[in-house]
């Protein structure tokens, strides 16, 4: 099992409803604005708005104390609009700063973020990919390409996002290597075969993710087919199979029949036979029953 730092587990970040930046960034745009008539630096068209009150207005220009009311005003402004976010449902946001992790966030709506925060997108919805045919084989070693649908969803954002490069890379490689570690049921299988091979691929699967914050629900093997090199030799081993099952079917058939004839014959008392005359018979009876067979057979 890889081993992730204890410490890094999922925690709620502290966000602010968006009203309150809504409200900072007007107050910011609302500070630059006086700060702009007591500079007396209003727009014509605002000084014609604003009538007398502009001619109470300052006419050197801004001063320092002006300079650093703009910049109060705007970074109260930047900071509350720059702030607001919106929260999904099916989505959180992994927040970080100077690298270190400040938590996560999953509420929804309009959200006041730290516009100082790194954020880092992630899709925490119950997913599923179908991967390409990958390289298996059953418990005979025979090579098999399997596709797999495999059921997942990020369970702990903060190790998905900051323990592993690429959670969902890991995912298919840990899926590519529990193939090669657990036989697969071969085409043509049995259904408890098929369930038996699920769950081990789903369980091997899960303790291989849960470290990383990735949660496995199931691994479904939707396609199986030989090799390319083995398929040829497969498909004629599996009609040679099914070709002996024929002939012993219909040998056991064969052979009930005769035996009923004789019984028959012997019990009705049609025919007196001795131990040589009985195997004639049933010499000659199933050349007749397999030539029969052979005619009306498939």
């Amino acid at each position: 099992m890889p081993r992730i730092d204890p410490e890094l587990v999922e925690r709620p970040a502290r966000v602010l409803p968006g009203v309150v930046g809504v409200f900072a960034g007007l107050c910011g745009a609302a500070g630059c604005a006086a700060t702009s008539w007591w500079a007396g630096v209003l727009p014509p068209v605002a000084a014609e708005v604003l009538g007398p009150a502009a001619a109470h207005a300052g006419a050197g220009g801004p001063g320092p104390a002006q300079w650093a009311a703009y910049a109060g005003a705007g970074a109260l402004g930047l900071f509350g609009f720059g702030g607001l976010a919106r929260g999904r449902t099916g989505r959180a946001w992994v927040l970080g700063l100077f690298g270190r992790y400040r938590g996560t966030v999953r509420r929804t709506g309009l959200l006041w973020v730290n516009p100082l925060l790194l954020r880092r997108r992630v899709d925490v919805r119950l997913r599923h990919w179908r991967g390409e045919p990958m390289q298996a084989a059953d418990r005979s070693g025979v090579a098999l390409r399997v596709a797999v649908l495999v059921v997942w969803r990020v369970r702990d954002t903060a190790r998905a996002t900051l323990s592993v490069e690429d959670h969902e890379s890991y995912l298919r490689a840990c899926v590519e290597a529990a193939l090669l570690r657990v036989p697969v049921a071969a085409p043509g299988a049995s259904r408890g075969s098929v369930d038996s091979a699920q769950d081990a691929l789903t369980r091997l699967v899960a303790e291989d993710t849960a470290p990383v914050g990735v949660e496995v629900f199931a691994v479904r093997p939707v396609r199986v087919e030989y090799a390319p090199e083995v398929a040829a030799a497969m498909h004629r081993r599996r009609i040679a199979a099914l070709d002996a099952q024929h002939r012993a079917s219909v040998l056991g058939s064969v052979v009930d029949s005769v035996e009923d004839t004789v019984t028959r014959l012997t019990m009705r008392g049609l025919v007196e036979l001795d131990d040589y005359e009985r195997k004639a018979l049933v010499k000659d009876l199933t050349v007749a029953f397999c030539a029969g067979r052979g005619e009306t057979g498939p």
